[in-house]
């Protein structure tokens, strides 16, 4: 497609898109892999301050009346769920919006990426670079990858599907405003409300909402380490010139980004958290710790033992894929003293689910990385086990 037909297009369906949209006070639920598939049936939960509202369901046009009694800004919660699909967790503003649910993952190196903005501008794209692939709407498919979903007329979705993540190779995921492709200091973009969902196995993992009124018309979301560690990224730039380029400089091995310190009541409210995650844990409330575990990462975004509780507490709960991300990023966090032993710990761990699934190859070098990390019998047996197979 022409980039002058992909334009006048946009603007059609964008026009249509407005004349025949809901009102402002709903909420339309589609599916995040099969284009413009309204969601039916879907429970939408609205919460403020911890405290739910009742339960409103899709109807067949997949729209949900929002409620008038919860205000409709970032203090609220929606919450959306349906039998087959991962939950949906978003802050609003949501009236208005639609958000695409992504169906449960099967496999364990799976990744999907879901992208959702408001009705302006009229056509966003998802790019997924790395070794040899890049994929966006020119390119839909690659090497164990595809574009889904491809949106050119306001509000997405725009989903990238990896079917399996490459060992050893980084990925960048980035977001351009193809709509002022030739204006790299417009702030549309920053203004868009464009969210990123981040999907591993039957679990949104990662939310990411675009930074606000910032000059620049390609947002860089986050990097795949090679081993399958998440690093925000979170930037807004302008390019005028060559895409894939500018989004290729972030595949190389650059230092990460530090992260932002927290204050000293956000770290105590962070240990809380983690501590009723553990007491849930050990009563087999496993719901329930993986919840606390999360919201202690949210307020804690370098909390490492938080991610290794979650990590044990996915495991328990045969949710293997999460399991395997939240013991990678543990890994990553490990410091001090105890860091050989977290990392061998979590590596150990990722080689059983690789073990269990039959992925054996897979397996090993998890088990002679947890070695690597500290000397253990344990894992000397498990590479010995697996190398017999």
């Amino acid at each position: 497609m022409s980039n002058l037909l992909r334009i006048a297009l946009a603007t059609l369906f964008s026009s249509y898109s407005l004349l025949s949209s809901a009102d402002s006070s709903s909420i339309e639920i589609l599916s995040a892999v099969v284009k413009d598939q309204k969601v039916g049936d879907a429970e939408a939960l609205f919460q403020r301050n911890g405290k739910q509202s009742a339960i409103i369901r899709s109807n067949a046009q997949g729209m949900v009346r929002a409620p008038s009694d919860y205000p409709d800004d970032n203090n609220t919660l929606l919450i959306v769920r349906k039998s087959g699909y991962s939950n949906l967790v978003v802050k609003c503003p949501c009236r208005g919006m639609s958000y695409a649910i992504s169906p449960v993952m099967q496999n364990l190196d799976g990744l999907r990426v879901v992208l959702s903005w408001g009705a302006q501008p009229y056509d966003l794209d998802s790019h997924m670079a790395f070794a040899g692939n890049h994929i966006y709407f020119r390119q839909k498919i690659g090497t164990d990858a595809n574009l889904d979903v491809d949106d050119i007329d306001g509000y997405g979705p725009e989903t990238i599907t990896l079917t399996r993540k490459h060992f050893g190779e980084p990925y960048v995921y980035s977001v351009h405003n193809y709509s002022e492709q030739t204006y790299p200091r417009s702030k549309t973009l920053s203004n868009s409300q464009a969210k990123v969902f981040v999907y591993v196995g039957q679990s949104l993992v990662r939310t990411y909402y675009i930074p606000r009124n910032q000059p620049g018309n390609l947002w860089t979301v986050f990097r795949l380490t090679g081993n399958g560690e998440f690093e925000d990224i979170n930037e807004i730039s302008g390019v005028s010139g060559d895409l894939k380029r500018a989004t290729a400089l972030y595949l190389n091995d650059s230092p990460t980004k530090a992260i932002t310190q927290i204050d000293a009541s956000t770290a105590t409210e962070a240990k809380r958290l983690n501590q009723l995650g553990e007491k849930a844990y050990h009563a087999g409330e496993l719901d329930k710790a993986i919840d606390f575990f999360r919201n202690a990462i949210e307020a804690d975004p370098a909390y490492g033992q938080a991610f290794s509780n979650l990590g044990l507490a996915y495991q328990k709960a045969n949710r293997t894929a999460e399991s395997i991300w939240a013991n990678r990023k543990a890994i990553a966090l490990a410091s001090g003293t105890t860091a050989p032993t977290v990392r061998a710990s979590s590596y150990y761990n990722i080689g059983r689910i690789y073990e269990a699934a039959g992925q054996n190859a897979d397996a090993l070098r998890s088990y002679q990385s947890a070695k690597a990390q500290k000397a253990n019998p344990v894992y000397d047996k498990a590479i010995q086990r697996v190398s017999n197979k």
